[in-house]
């Protein structure tokens, strides 16, 4: 989102010659204190943006300094118009926006780069959603995404993943969206915490702003904390062979599984396999539900809970059944 908006400061620079603050502010919708760490940034890389005093004053590109888009290559300006999402766009209600932005775009760039963008636009398109797409985004979005785009200070209750509700004061720093499921990225007073956002049960915007870490980023932020997450998830792992049957359906929809390693098959034709999975209860549960096209090899415990759950399921349907074998 920053660069997008450091871009959008050097057009409106550059069509507009000069532009206060607050206009600049006004005319992206974050805060004045925004925006002059906008212009730093600016000018760290280099570019000449001065700020000029007085009652004519305002921010311009010195020495009538142009950013055209020339100063990007060919493979540059084509990376802009790989289609984002569209359900991450309309979740952020600019998915219109965004449109007629490349669309802007695309008529003021060079003429010779013209035809490696919409080549681009034509034959790439990301899909972020599920086949059964579900909102995920939670009752408290658009509030959160206020807070966000303010710098403003919210409290928030919250239910844990236990199903505890709790209540925390936080400084929402980004929105993370990650498939079909939003997160907030905030600062408490413990230090940074992750809140999913459909978890998020109320949300009330305090009149406390807050002043945004100058070194935090949000994409290296996220990329850390999911990576610490993935390492520290709990691994279960089987021995088990695996039905020829069902080795490539197995390949195809792993949602539960996460690793599928196999080796050379057995006379009978079976394939020795280990499986990974979080917990010891998914394990059991995907097992079952491939009936006797599984063979559980090791551990032991996984193939006395199977058999457990598979009694459980005749005794609960037997309870059902009359002397002809139907369900009453």
């Amino acid at each position: 989102m920053r660069a997008d908006r450091l871009l959008s400061i050097l057009l409106f620079l550059q069509q507009r010659g000069k532009m206060t603050t607050k206009e600049l502010a006004q005319a992206l919708e974050v805060s004045v204190r925004t925006i002059h760490r906008d212009m730093d940034a600016l000018s760290a890389v280099g570019i000449p943006v001065v700020a000029e005093r007085g009652k004519a004053g305002g921010w311009r590109l010195l020495d009538d300094f142009r950013a055209k888009l020339t100063v990007l290559n060919r493979e540059e300006i084509s990376s802009l118009f790989v289609a984002p999402s569209l359900h991450v766009l309309q979740d952020l209600g600019i998915a219109g926006q965004a449109r007629l932005a490349r669309q802007k775009l695309m008529a003021a760039m060079p003429s010779a780069y013209r035809q490696a963008a919409e080549q681009i636009w034509e034959r790439i398109y990301v899909d972020t959603s599920t086949w059964r797409q579900t909102t995920d985004r939670g009752r408290f979005f658009r509030e959160m995404q206020q807070a966000v785009w303010r710098e403003q200070r919210v409290r928030i209750r919250y239910e844990r993943a236990d199903g505890h509700i709790v209540e925390r004061k936080i400084d929402p720093l980004g929105l993370v969206a990650m498939g079909s499921k939003w997160y907030v990225v905030a600062r408490t007073g413990e230090g940074m915490r992750t809140y999913r956002m459909s978890r998020i049960q109320a949300v009330d915007r305090l009149e406390e702003t807050f002043i945004r870490p100058a070194s935090f980023r949000l994409a290296d932020y996220w990329h850390e904390s999911k990576q610490a997450f993935v390492e520290n998830l709990p691994q279960y792992r089987i021995e088990v062979e695996l039905s020829p049957a069902i080795v490539e359906r197995l390949r195809f929809g792993g949602r539960i599984v996460k690793e599928i390693q196999t080796d050379a098959p057995l006379p009978d034709g079976w394939i020795p396999a280990t499986l990974w999975f979080d917990v010891e209860q998914e394990a059991a549960e995907y097992v079952l539900g491939f009936a006797d096209q599984i063979r559980v090899r090791a551990p032991a415990a996984l193939r006395t809970k199977i058999i457990q759950m598979a009694q459980a399921v005749l005794r609960h349907y037997g309870r059902q059944m009359d002397g002809q074998g139907e369900l009453r």
